[in-house]
């Protein structure tokens, strides 16, 4: 490195998911007992119990909600939701960014629900007060792609006659989330936890539970979706029991995310960290006329998943932006998503350190000033 290249973040780390892992972290630390073991042996359904008891204790996750550890990331989380409980009543889907657009198209195309669709485009979040809570509501909480949230829980109604659908991944363990209002949650632990994919996270309220054991979706059922036997909520998939085989490795991984969770002082200290993130990054912003942030509004904008526009920039000078510092091995994984405007995102959740935000300014600086020269 030239000495007129600025000092490199510790952890390069800013890619919006897989997330950087928690400081500190390395293989050698996870426990191995349930490695090589069955999942359904005493230590492997020990160790998913007490992967599923922590996660309730960070969250404060109050005891009416059941916890299941389920296959396919938040993708396939949410899936099973919408194909076990949707069809009952009428459907609305808000979009704002391209996971939520991808929950419209499988409402409209797949399940056919004809759903009520309300839409805003990247940078902004859609009307909220207009909402039916006479429908069953599918939403993001935190729009990954595209940098805006929605700032609370206020626009659910408590007497909603439908269920809210949470797509909750970036922002759990990020934001306070007002569980009685919300009767379905999703989310993996490749986001905020830092952990591996391929596992998501069922969250079922007890609303949502009376649909399960009350209704029958017209349409059949895989049998990676199957909630419900003889009528009655499978209850051991909410207690270690998988439906199918999970790894063990990356339960071992995400106990070990909670547990240093738990260390900082569970979810207020993971808020502070990710807090803190985010005003770095926004002090960085602040301080380029070059540099802005796609979510218009600071009361709706991410504070994990941070998306931000360059003047003038098309989706090659961003792509060059990325390969500029990854090759200096200053930032990694910070272009925007592919279905977003061209910009960059900076993830900003607990797991990155704010030292490095700050050391990514300058670089954010020369990578510019280089490509532009």
């Amino acid at each position: 490195m030239t000495a007129s290249k600025p000092a490199l973040p510790e952890r390069p780390f800013f890619s919006s998911g897989p997330c950087a892992k928690p400081p500190g972290y390395s293989p050698a630390k996870l426990a191995t007992e349930s490695l090589g073991r069955s999942h359904r042996a005493k230590i492997g359904k020990a160790r998913l119990a007490y992967c599923i008891d922590l996660m309730r204790e960070v969250l404060g996750l109050p005891e009416t909600h059941r916890i299941g550890i389920v296959p396919g990331s938040d993708t396939g989380a949410f899936e099973m939701a919408m194909w076990t409980m949707l069809g009952a009543r009428p459907v609305t889907t808000l979009a704002w960014e391209s996971f939520g657009e991808g929950w419209v198209t499988d409402a409209a195309k797949q399940l056919k629900l004809d759903p009520t669709v309300i839409r805003a485009d990247y940078g902004s979040l859609p009307d909220l007060a207009s909402v039916d809570w006479s429908n069953d509501v599918l939403f993001t909480w935190n729009g990954t792609t595209s940098g805006v949230r929605v700032p609370n829980a206020d626009w659910i109604a408590a007497d909603r006659q439908g269920l809210s659908f949470a797509d909750a991944t970036s922002a759990v363990f990020a934001y306070d989330i007002d569980w009685d209002k919300i009767d379905v949650a999703t989310f993996s632990w490749q986001k905020v936890l830092g952990g591996e994919g391929g596992h998501g996270v069922l969250i079922l309220g007890p609303r949502a539970v009376e649909r399960l054991e009350t209704y029958t979706p017209a349409w059949p059922l895989p049998k990676v979706f199957r909630l419900v036997s003889k009528g009655a909520l499978s209850e051991g998939v909410f207690k270690g029991e998988t439906i199918n085989t999970p790894s063990m490795l990356a339960v071992e991984d995400a106990i070990f995310a909670l547990e240093w969770a738990k260390g900082l002082g569970g979810l207020k200290g993971l808020q502070a960290r990710s807090n803190a993130n985010a005003a770095a990054l926004d002090k960085i912003v602040e301080e380029r006329e070059w540099l802005g942030h796609l979510a218009e509004d600071p009361a709706t904008r991410s504070k994990t998943s941070v998306c931000l526009t360059v003047e003038g920039a098309d989706e090659a000078f961003i792509k060059a932006i990325a390969k500029l510092l990854e090759d200096e091995h200053a930032a990694y994984d910070i272009a925007g998503y592919r279905d977003a405007p061209p910009g960059l995102r900076i993830w900003c959740g607990a797991t990155v350190e704010t030292a490095d935000i700050e050391a990514l300014g300058p670089w954010l600086d020369w990578a510019y000033r280089s490509l532009k020269n």
